[in-house]
């Protein structure tokens, strides 16, 4: 059933996101007077079509699901004598270039528009999520708060982060964002914080802290910055299970396992499922006094992104949910946050390209379609606001991708076509083959890492 979800996740999701690029190119081109002759989704032998509209355009899927295309009336493909001279007006090349520039830059803007529009309707409706209040965990080497970077810089479990780097930010959504860009620009961050009961603080993490960590990854959490949740306090026992076996009981507050302290649920949770089989002291506050119980964790099979491993479990349930926040904007408001999140998400990924070029970043972070539609399965079954807000995201990557200046993409002949405004010439034929041919080969070697790199994923 997962399976079937993510196929049909991720050919809705790139299905919708292909087919909105290339109305862009259709809409303008019809736009601009330009005669289409096909409008098809998917590449390669056309499986299905239909002609509508006064030029009878041809609307077709066609066998390779992956891309689409218009096709316009265009001397470049083909012979066109024989036709009215009403038609020859309407092939592209004879388009002074301001349109032919319209035309191609259309689909990449549409990606754009369509992010918009749906981190436009997030924002209006209020997205709930985690607030930016935060728990400190251990370094995972060392295994004590102090070895972290965001206690040395004074941050404390409680804390509410209103600020990053002067952007305020409410949700946790908006400081990982703000992490993660500053990692990027390897700029220290700048915290304003607030402590119950104690006022305003501001503390700073330097930019030395976030070298090295991993941009895909849990970049709050490299820093020692988790979200904060309630203290684990039992909510319900399993009959029969090893924690009723051996006295837990709902209401006990759980302090600590064998020692070691235990800040919420998920550290309670994290030590027990990496003592399976093994005999632990847990220590925990019932009705105000101290007790111990020995508790042995069954052992069980759980599935992994490496494979199935074993488990402990015992059978408690404990208080997880975070401080959840959910803020409805103004549709103007709405429509202003979402223009700064696309033009935030296309600069970040500009970036992080211009990073792996000059070897800063690993090529391990180019990713293709499998990863793709494992993300698309994964938050389809969160639910919708993940899911959209997934879709809005590889929208913009799309536009950001067809954007640059490699042949055969939007961004190639756009290249061309300011060459031209500059130089009152167009790009020679010869010259504009070659190029087609190297960035045909550019763009099968990108692929074919983004391939490989999935796979590698998966193994």
């Amino acid at each position: 059933m997962n399976f079937l979800q993510t196929v049909l996740a991720f050919v809705v999701c790139l299905g919708s996101l292909i087919v909105f690029h290339e109305l862009g190119h259709y809409l303008v081109a019809r736009w601009c007077g330009v005669k289409v002759l096909r409008f098809s989704v998917g590449m390669g032998k056309v499986v299905w079509s239909r002609r509508f509209g006064p030029d009878q355009t041809e609307w077709a899927i066609s066998a390779l699901p992956l891309g689409g295309y218009v096709k316009m009336l265009d001397a470049r493909e083909g012979e066109l004598t024989g036709l009215p001279e009403s038609d020859l007006k309407r092939e592209f090349t004879r388009q002074n270039v301001w349109k032919r520039i319209a035309i191609v830059a259309a689909g990449p803007l549409a990606n754009f528009l369509i992010a918009i529009v749906l981190f436009a309707g997030l924002y209006m409706v209020g997205v709930e999520e985690p607030s930016s209040k935060i728990s400190l965990h251990p370094a995972t080497e060392q295994g004590k708060l102090e070895a972290t970077a965001a206690w040395r810089a004074g941050l404390r479990s409680g804390d509410v982060i209103t600020a990053v780097n002067d952007q305020p930010v409410q949700a946790w959504s908006d400081l990982r964002w703000q992490f993660i860009q500053s990692a990027i620009d390897k700029r220290d961050l700048r915290l304003a914080v607030e402590r119950a009961g104690q006022g305003r603080f501001s503390f700073t993490l330097p930019a030395a802290a976030l070298a090295g960590v991993d941009l895909e990854g849990d970049v709050p959490g490299a820093l020692g910055v988790g979200v904060s949740r309630p203290a684990p306090v039992v909510q319900q026992i399993v009959p029969g299970s090893p924690a009723a076996q051996a006295g837990l009981q709902v209401g006990d507050l759980l302090t600590a396992v064998d020692g070691a302290a235990v800040s919420d649920g998920i550290a309670f949770i994290d030590i027990i499922r990496g003592s399976a089989g093994k005999t632990v002291q847990v220590t925990l506050q019932r009705a105000g006094q101290p007790v111990t119980l020995a508790v042995t964790p069954q052992a069980e099979q759980a599935k992994s992104g490496k494979g199935t491993v074993t488990v402990g479990k015992i059978g408690a349930y404990v208080a997880l949910q975070p401080d959840m926040i959910k803020v409805p904007s103004a549709p103007l408001a709405a429509i202003g946050k979402a223009v700064e999140k696309v033009w935030d998400t296309c600069t970040m990924t500009l970036k992080m390209i211009g990073k792996m070029i000059t070897g800063e970043a690993s090529l391990k972070n180019v990713t293709g379609p499998i990863t793709i539609a494992d993300y698309a399965g994964q938050t389809a079954r969160m639910g919708a606001v993940s899911y959209l807000s997934f879709i809005a995201f590889i929208s913009i990557s799309l536009g950001v991708m067809n954007l640059l200046p490699i042949p055969v993409l939007d961004g190639g002949h756009l290249l061309y076509y300011s060459l031209e405004v500059l130089t009152g010439r167009s790009v020679p034929e010869r010259v504009g083959e070659i190029a087609q041919r190297l960035g045909m080969g550019l763009l099968l070697t990108l692929m074919l890492l983004a391939v490989f790199n999935d796979v590698a994923r998966l193994l």
